[in-house]
């Protein structure tokens, strides 16, 4: 994108480029504040052969988990592989590269990642299989491995406000993954519920500058439940 104004009109428009095996980060987190539209475009694209980074794949049949059924996923670097049973069968059956990585470190790798860090300790994980192959460090009398940064080719990002500068504001959970995600892409597409004018947006608010961001686009969300649990009704 040329400019400040980082609007396009069209999900192929923002997607364009992504090609078979690159590396996609996504925000989100089950079905929360996920960029499903985005998905869905990259689904339709039939991409293949990428390498997704998230928390999880999304449940079965929403989210990350329509790239699954097409078999464009070739590996999954993720915490948690959750409601979807699709990621369970293809990585028990050894047909999807799965990299599990504890919650917290994962959004540290994209942090680092996109604050140009290419490595750091973390305590989380020593002495277990994620420790296995990594350097290891005794620092004050306790214990670290070394932990590789994460970018990716793109990042895909959900969120509630922007300006079309491509300032950013989340909304309370779907903030989640997102701020971080949104840094670690060398191109970054974001999808909003509602675009504003430039200074329309309290810049105390601002969650993630324009800066970071390549692409905008304001779409329909559909908001899918991941566990719907209502109370029972009175007898």
């Amino acid at each position: 994108m040329a400019g400040f104004n980082k609007v396009v009109n069209s999900y192929e428009e923002a997607m364009a480029g992504l090609a078979d095996n690159m590396t996609v980060i996504a925000g989100g987190f089950g079905l929360c504040g996920i960029p499903e539209n985005l998905i869905n475009e990259i689904q339709r694209k039939g991409t293949k052969g990428l390498t997704v980074v998230s928390n999880n794949c999304g449940t079965t049949n929403e989210g990350l988990g329509v790239l699954l059924h097409n078999r464009q996923v070739k590996k999954m670097v993720a915490s948690y592989v959750g409601e979807n049973e699709i990621f369970e069968a293809q990585m028990m059956a050894g047909e999807l590269d799965v990299e599990l990585t504890p919650q917290g470190t994962l959004a540290e790798k994209m942090r680092a990642g996109g604050a140009g860090i290419p490595a750091f300790f973390t305590a989380t994980g020593y002495g277990t299989l994620v420790a296995e192959g990594k350097e290891t460090r005794e620092i004050d009398g306790r214990h670290y491995i070394l932990e590789p940064a994460i970018t990716g080719d793109f990042a895909i990002v959900k969120a509630w406000k922007a300006d079309t500068y491509g300032n950013l504001v989340f909304r309370k959970t779907a903030r989640n993954f997102n701020p971080m995600a949104a840094t670690a892409g060398k191109i970054t597409v974001v999808e909003v519920e509602e675009i504003v004018e430039p200074g329309e947006l309290d810049p105390d608010q601002i969650h993630t500058p324009g800066i970071y961001v390549n692409r905008l686009i304001q779409g329909t969300f559909k908001k899918s439940i991941e566990q719907r649990t209502v109370r029972a009704a009175n007898a």
